[in-house]
């Protein structure tokens, strides 16, 4: 061993030992040689051992995150689900109590209703019985207040013809005051058994008026010519043989009306009344429907004329600006016999003329769109601001050349500080198989061609690395 080499710098030898490890060199002494070679050798071991380590420790720090992020997510949904549970219970308790609240007042809105009705229907009945009873009460007052007229009229005109007929020569004559005063009460009995029955009782009527009056003449001449009895007494039995039969009569004749369902002046009156606040009402609701039918006209008629204007603006319009289509659509509209160009004739029009279904879409114009579409997806993926001819360019370049910007190479060196980003990543991920151009580009922010050269310049860093250790 010379001294030259002795005093090489140990990494220097171990360069040389490394490149010819069996020591061919000239002038290479065969025991620095394995010597070199053994520290090599362990050099090696010790940053595979390291890297092993560090491997392991990210894994398992990855694991361990990835048991937290696990952990931390199922509480978290366990969280929302008992959430959501709860909030579904509150809303189902609010729904429950919302719907008990409701069938009580419902309850009670209908046990109003009810004692309502029952108030009304025991008042109705009420008012009906008392209407009845005082029906009732005054036609027996009325009754009895008829008959005793009659009566009070037959004991003062009766003892008058008594003295009139009266002749000691004649005595059989004493029978005609019975016969006159009898004839009318039995003319009276007479129609209140035709009203009972429902017969006619005008001739009972007839009856009691001509054997009142009668009495009455006989009364009146027999105090005319009877000084024993005065005209002012036969006067006063002439009206007495009246007034009883009349007022008799007239009871019966109110009996008969409210048997035989004839209404009476006052009821005559009142349905009067009814049928013309009646009239009044159906005519004021008819001049509110004539005055909606002609408002509902009027309506439709403004819309008629604005539809007729609009359609004559869109006809000017559509001729002006779409000759070609317009054309179309009228051979279309004097085909089908229409009156205009509707929204369907036109669209159909169109579709011969242009090749869309939508009216105001063209081939251009979906042309336009496409590029549109194509220059946001470039835009959101980070190629728009690559391109130096601005963003009509761009939109120019269409989906093709975005496609080649994709597919060309990209001839910019790889910068060492991007390659180590990618290394830290790779040791982070535990092997550079583990490396993508996404989470490349999420890491340093470049384009899909530069993450996958430095992909491919770490994976095959790792690749050699890893080979020359094993």
């Amino acid at each position: 061993m010379t001294a030259v080499s002795l005093e090489k710098p140990f990494d220097d030898l171990a360069a040389e030992q490394l490149a010819d490890p069996a020591g061919t060199g000239p002038n290479t002494d065969p025991g620095l040689a394995a010597y070199v070679v053994a520290q090599a050798t362990a050099r090696a071991a010790e940053i595979k051992a390291g890297t092993d380590a560090k491997v392991r420790e990210i894994k398992a720090a990855a694991e361990a995150d990835a048991i937290r992020t696990a952990a931390e997510a199922e509480v978290e949904r366990q969280r929302i689900i008992n959430r959501r549970a709860a909030m579904k219970l509150q809303q189902d308790e609010a729904a429950h109590e919302r719907k008990i609240a409701e069938q009580a007042a419902a309850t009670a809105k209908a046990a109003a209703e009810k004692a309502r009705t029952d108030k009304a229907a025991a008042d109705q009945e009420q008012a009906a019985a008392e209407q009845a009873a005082e029906e009732q009460r005054s036609e027996t007052t009325w009754r009895w207040a008829a008959r005793g007229i009659y009566a009070a009229g037959l004991g003062l005109a009766a003892p008058i013809q008594f003295l009139a007929f009266w002749d000691p020569a004649r005595p059989f004559m004493i029978s005609a005051p019975i016969l006159l005063e009898g004839l009318a009460l039995a003319l009276a009995a007479g129609a209140a058994w035709a009203v009972a029955t429902r017969r006619d009782v005008l001739p009972f009527r007839i009856g009691i008026v001509i054997a009142a009056m009668i009495a009455a003449t006989v009364n009146v001449w027999h105090g005319l010519v009877d000084s024993d009895i005065g005209l002012n007494a036969g006067v006063i039995g002439g009206i007495a043989s009246l007034a009883g039969p009349c007022v008799l009569m007239s009871y019966e004749h109110g009996l008969a009306q409210k048997r035989d369902g004839i209404p009476s002046f006052r009821e005559r009156r009142e349905a009067e009344k009814r049928l013309k606040a009646e009239q009044a009402e159906a005519a004021r609701k008819a001049a509110e429907k004539r005055a909606a039918d002609e408002a509902k006209a009027a309506e439709a008629k403004a819309r008629a004329d604005r539809e007729r204007a609009e359609q004559v603006r869109q006809d000017a319009d559509r001729q002006q600006h779409h000759p070609d289509v317009w054309a179309v659509a009228e051979m279309m509209r004097s085909a089908q016999g229409a009156a205009v160009v509707d929204p369907r004739i036109w669209g159909a029009a169109w579709k011969v003329v242009h090749g869309t279904d939508r009216p105001g879409v063209t081939a251009d114009t979906e042309a336009l769109a496409r590029l549109a579409t194509a220059r946001v997806k470039a835009a959101r993926e980070g190629f728009l601001d690559t391109d130096p001819e601005g963003p009509l360019a761009q939109a120019g370049k269409g989906l093709h050349g975005i496609d080649g910007e994709l597919d060309g190479a990209d001839d910019e060196p790889l910068s060492e500080e991007q390659l180590d980003a990618v290394r830290e990543l790779a040791a982070e991920l535990g092997d550079a198989a583990n490396l993508s151009t996404g989470n490349i580009r999420k890491r340093l922010n470049v384009r899909v061609a530069t993450a996958g050269r430095l992909r491919d310049a770490v994976r095959t860093e790792w690749a050699t690395s890893v080979g020359s250790l094993t």
